[in-house]
């Protein structure tokens, strides 16, 4: 389904412009301490609620639990998929994807040649940031609020409470509907606004700005990324400058089916018949009908991505070299990564239905081996290519 991206010119990002809401009406105080952090006081106030426990039911539990800024604003911790619930023990589905960059997202569309791009989650199915972000207070293994009552129970109870009814009215609270709207926009105002979900300091920037040098395996490394006949990562990570000189985002927000192998840590999969199916199975059924894309999920970005600390939707891979390795030997060495039955078979996409398999990106390169083959990427190559995506963490020092 990427085809259309083999190139590294071919994949340009054009920004989307960000509009703040510039929300009035708060205190003289409220409105210097918005702009001591360059925030408007609508995102200063999406900031204390993303950062708020108390509005757990487990009163452990905020946004910046699962959304570490050192860490890609993913989580600080290799589980598969991160605990949540009344009493932080329940095991959630997927991984926790990291939200960097993620203002420059569109919402779930079809673009002109039937591509599905954009929208939020590993499956689309959130429109915008206030949509995203609407969810974990009431997902029963994430906040685990059993309503949106009950979450703004806990919001009239927090320290910052006034500055709320300030910016939204002194009887916001009685209306919780409105109530719950308006936090979930301040959250997404506060990811729009605040330069540390964009920062683009990274190593790779530098070098973009012309005022640092890669080192050799890095020059390498991206030379491989970008190599339509080797790494072919800029396929779907574009890697250069768009037409308008706008920073590579490294992903072009679209979908893939990679069959991924079955990951036995995600409690879940326990029971043998179960399969998250990812983009067709969407919670609305909207997708349903498209089983053409059963297993795809969101292809991610890769900045940041040698500070995460598990890969995939299902967080079947913990290291990048390990990760690099089941793109470029899937099919060349398939036993590394799939069970094998007592036939002595390889069960490839063990963690799809055989009816789906044919979904999976077999023809595009590194895809494209046989058994036996020679992979795209030799053992030295991967390890040049992860020197690379090393110089995509932000905060970079000379």
């Amino acid at each position: 389904m990427n085809l259309r991206c083999l190139s590294l010119l071919a994949c340009a990002v054009v920004p989307l412009i960000l509009a703040g809401c510039g929300a009035g009406g708060g205190s003289s105080s409220d409105s210097t301490a918005a702009a001591d952090t360059g925030l408007s006081p609508m995102a200063a106030l999406g900031e204390k609620i993303f950062s708020d426990v108390s509005l757990s039911a487990s009163g452990r539990q905020s946004c910046g639990t699962c959304h570490d800024p050192q860490h890609g604003h993913a989580p600080d911790n290799a589980l598969p998929a991160q605990l949540g619930g009344p009493l932080m023990d329940l095991q959630g589905s997927r991984s926790t994807p990291g939200i960097g960059y993620l203002s420059f997202n569109t919402s779930f569309h079809f673009d002109a040649e039937g591509t599905p791009t954009g929208g939020f989650f590993w499956d689309g199915r959130a429109a915008s940031f206030a949509a995203q972000a609407a969810e974990p207070f009431l997902n029963p293994v994430e906040m685990a609020n059993g309503s949106r009552a009950e979450v703004i129970v806990r919001l009239e109870r927090a320290a910052y409470a006034e500055e709320f009814k300030q910016l939204f009215g002194s009887d916001i609270f009685t209306r919780v509907d409105d109530a719950y709207e308006r936090m979930t926009l301040a959250i997404q105002q506060y990811e729009k606004e605040d330069v540390d979900f964009r920062p683009f300091t990274s190593k790779y920037d530098e070098f973009l700005r012309g005022r640092v040098a890669l080192g050799d395996q890095e020059l390498r490394g991206l030379a491989l990324f970008n190599s339509p006949t080797k790494g072919n990562c800029a396929a779907c990570h574009p890697s250069g400058k768009g037409a308008d000189g706008s920073f590579p985002l490294f992903t072009d927000f679209t979908y893939d089916t990679l069959g991924v192998p079955r990951n036995p840590e995600l409690a879940q999969n326990a029971d043998p018949d179960f399969f998250d199916l990812g983009l067709c199975a969407r919670p609305a059924g909207d997708m349903a009908a498209r089983t053409d894309l059963c297993g795809a999920f969101k292809v991610p970005s890769l900045r940041n991505v040698a500070v995460r600390k598990v890969f995939f939707h299902n967080g079947r891979f913990k290291t990048l070299k390990d990760t690099l390795s089941f793109y470029v030997q899937r099919d060349t060495d398939p036993q590394k990564w799939y069970p094998v039955g007592p036939d002595g078979k390889v069960k490839k996409f063990d963690d799809l239905p055989p009816q789906y398999h044919a979904n999976v990106n077999t023809t595009e390169v590194p895809y494209n081996r046989q058994l036996g083959d020679a992979p795209a990427l030799s053992d030295a190559e991967i390890d040049d290519v992860v020197a690379f995506l090393n110089t995509l963490t932000d905060g970079y020092a000379p």
